[in-house]
């Protein structure tokens, strides 16, 4: 519980034992949200919007680095506690760690007043990464789905969009080097939430801010993520997989037509 500087327990927080707490008919993403985002009592602007992002965010195949690590944990016999950490512990910046990053770089820009063609420029020149920015398989050919649900959730019920706009401008500059240079799920999910937190009305930017900062955005990826992992690892257990062995023709030097 935490305090104000008086003593006295800071308002709209949750505390042990109060009605909010104890409510069986709160929707889940509801209380996701406000334990998520400082144990508040968010105002209906916040807390119904987890919802979405937890449902884009849950899994994406067996291919990527962090379900590949749980199945592989799973089949060596592995616990499901154990599996999922395994899973989580390759989020970083290449693989859905990357929304922390991606709210800082575009808040940084956008509250600096420069245009998305002198951010790009600048990163560029600074030899920077632009994070939440570019997709190993998606492109404008073959945009992401996961990224055009939440685009138009945001647009449609948020009150601002100021840095979903701007992330949108940098992505209409970068996709003319290469198409793959798109927003992201992670860079999408990063800008909104942002732009919820600054303009739901629970809160001012400052605030906003620093929950940025804490590292609560990663949280959204990581706590959709999980579901997707857990059910790897059931999958791995139910079909009662072996050991995982990686294919040898992946891994040698010499290629068994060469010898």
């Amino acid at each position: 519980m935490r305090v104000n500087r008086n003593g006295g327990s800071a308002r709209g927080l949750i505390t042990p034992g109060s009605p909010f707490v104890r409510s069986p008919g709160l929707a889940a993403h509801t209380l996701l949200t406000n334990l998520l985002f400082t144990c508040r009592r968010s105002r209906p602007t916040l807390a119904p919007r987890h919802g979405p992002c937890t449902q884009v965010t849950a899994d994406h195949g067996p291919a990527v680095a962090g379900a590949h690590n749980t199945i592989v944990a799973a089949r060596a016999g592995k616990d499901l506690v154990s599996s999922l950490a395994s899973g989580l512990l390759t989020i970083g910046p290449r693989f859905g760690g990357a929304l922390d990053g991606a709210a800082r770089m575009m808040t940084d820009a956008l509250d600096r007043g420069i245009t998305p063609e002198a951010f790009v420029g600048e990163c560029k020149r600074q030899n920077k990464l632009i994070m939440g920015i570019g997709h190993r398989i998606k492109s404008t050919e073959n945009p992401d789905k996961r990224v055009s649900i939440i685009k138009t959730y945001a647009q449609q019920h948020f009150p601002k969009t100021p840095t979903l706009d701007f992330a949108l401008a940098v992505e209409r500059i970068t996709t003319q080097k290469r198409s793959n240079l798109i927003l992201n799920v992670d860079g999408c999910i990063a800008v909104c939430f942002v732009d919820l937190l600054r303009h739901c009305g629970a809160m001012g930017v400052e605030e906003a801010d620093e929950l940025i900062a804490d590292g609560c955005l990663n949280g959204l990826f990581v706590l959709g993520r999980s579901i997707g992992f857990i059910g790897h690892h059931l999958d791995q257990k139910r079909l009662k997989q072996p050991l995982y062995r990686h294919p040898w023709d992946d891994i040698s030097y010499i290629n068994s037509e060469d010898v």
